[in-house]
């Protein structure tokens, strides 16, 4: 049984104002998980907060768990009850109306969730369609696939009219070098302006592990020195295969910074600046 930390000693990194958390789940056993889904215990808002005043964090993404499918409720209850410093990347399903896009864009999301792996509801077969849906609403789309397959999608993520998302610092679930065609598709991604990548959830393919993860954190070094200003940073609080991986270290995953993004300017886009312009929080 993983034993959950919402408090520990503080991180070396001392977070800028506006620090923003891209990517979190909520989790609880009243809504019905699908089958063949992570569904860790339950992980409430008000556990999160522990972790946000642990941290040093101010702002935060609650993104729709795979467990949950189409069923936004739970999160969006989540962002109600945050407030103002919380927006959501939701799942809708293809023939959704406007006027529920609508709704949830008032209530807080601003993007919705694409997803290759672990039994995603809204496969990549849907990007065209469904982010054509989405623009009018000043939604973006986050994408999460095995990033050894970005050579397969680049072509279809390169003519998205909107910006969009690569979650995991590109997850790739083998870890490449930075000379591998796969991390050169995503670097070429990037530059196109309408490209960010979460540098986030280290633990779930890193083969080098604790407490450097440093098979993936030189993709993360890399990222940061093409486009730092393309950068996210995320905790994927509550790491809902930690059964699987092991309890990460939240202080510490925030710490990699310090060794991915050395400059402290660069720091504070990828913690504050970016997620502010991304998801729409005041400057």
């Amino acid at each position: 049984m993983i034993t959950r930390t919402l408090t520990g000693p503080a991180p070396r990194l001392k977070t800028p104002p506006h620090t923003c958390d891209t990517h979190i789940h909520f989790y609880d056993k009243r809504f019905l998980a699908l089958p063949g889904t992570p569904s860790p215990a339950d992980a409430s808002v008000s556990e999160y907060r522990q972790v946000m005043d642990w941290l040093g964090i101010e702002r935060v993404v609650v993104v729709q768990p795979n467990a949950y499918g189409d069923d936004n409720t739970l999160i969006m209850n989540a962002v109600a009850e945050l407030g103002d410093c919380a927006r959501a990347a939701v799942v809708v399903k293809p023939g959704v109306s406007d006027a529920e896009l609508a709704r949830l864009t008032e209530s807080g999301a601003r993007a919705l969730r694409f997803m290759n792996l672990h039994g995603g509801t809204l496969p990549l077969e849907h990007l065209d369609e469904m982010t054509a849906r989405i623009i009018p609403f000043g939604w973006h789309a986050v994408v999460q696939l095995d990033g050894r397959q970005l050579p397969d999608y680049e072509a279809q993520l390169l003519r998205l009219k909107c910006p969009f998302v690569i979650d995991h610092t590109g997850k790739f679930l083998e870890p490449v070098a930075t000379d591998h065609a796969s991390f050169k598709s995503l670097l070429r991604i990037v530059d196109t302006g309408r490209c960010w990548v979460k540098l986030s959830a280290v633990y779930e393919t890193s083969k080098t592990g604790a407490p450097d993860y440093d098979d993936v954190g030189r993709l993360a070094r890399a990222l940061v020195k093409a486009a730092p200003e393309r950068m996210l940073w995320a905790s994927n609080w509550p790491h809902a295969q930690a059964e699987k991986f092991g309890y990460p270290d939240d202080a510490g995953l925030l710490d990699l910074l310090l060794d991915w993004a050395p400059d402290d300017q660069d720091r504070t886009k990828i913690l504050a600046t970016n997620p502010a312009e991304l998801y729409g929080f005041p400057v």
